[in-house]
């Protein structure tokens, strides 16, 4: 069941990361890398590291991608714009494209199948209750630390950001 829902959220996320590419509208294209981020946060899930699933949801898809919708809606892109890209530049594309799945090809065929070792990984390895645990009682200093510098910088964008103080 496990490599049916690995194999299920794998080709969701192929398969939006090859729409993102290939749309025509900027806005499906970045609505389509959000279901990008969800699908590695959903092989993240199934990896049993529930901590990296929530920051690539909380950062990724949505902070990024709120910052790309933003500026998405902010220029004034034209369909006039895209036809006057030159030759030159698609050519250079499509060269660096076939550079990269040139050098991909090359790592894969370099595997030996025969001698893959999958490691064997302590099941609580990965939890978000473990890296609570250890951040609050070995490194409870410096993550006070972080928090106090957040803290601070938080204070200063504020202080900036008001004008009659």
């Amino acid at each position: 069941m496990d490599q049916f829902l690995f194999f299920l959220v794998a080709f969701l996320a192929v398969a939006s990361a090859v729409y993102f590419v290939f749309a025509k509208n900027p806005l499906y294209a970045v609505l389509s890398l959000i279901v990008t981020m969800f699908s590695i946060a959903g092989m993240y899930v199934l990896l049993n590291a529930q901590f990296l699933a929530i920051i690539q949801i909380i950062v990724y898809a949505g902070a990024i991608m709120v910052l790309f919708l933003y500026i998405l809606m902010m220029l004034n892109l034209n369909k006039e714009d895209e036809s006057k890209k030159s030759g030159t530049l698609k050519f250079i594309g499509v060269f660096t494209a076939g550079l990269l799945l040139i050098g991909i090809l090359g790592v894969f065929r370099g595997i030996d199948q025969k001698h893959v070792v999958v490691a064997n990984v302590d099941k609580g390895v990965g939890l978000t209750k473990n890296l609570g645990r250890l951040l609050f009682n070995e490194y409870v200093l410096p993550f006070e630390l972080a928090s106090i510098l957040i803290l601070a910088g938080i204070v200063g964008a504020v202080l900036i950001g008001k004008k009659d103080l």
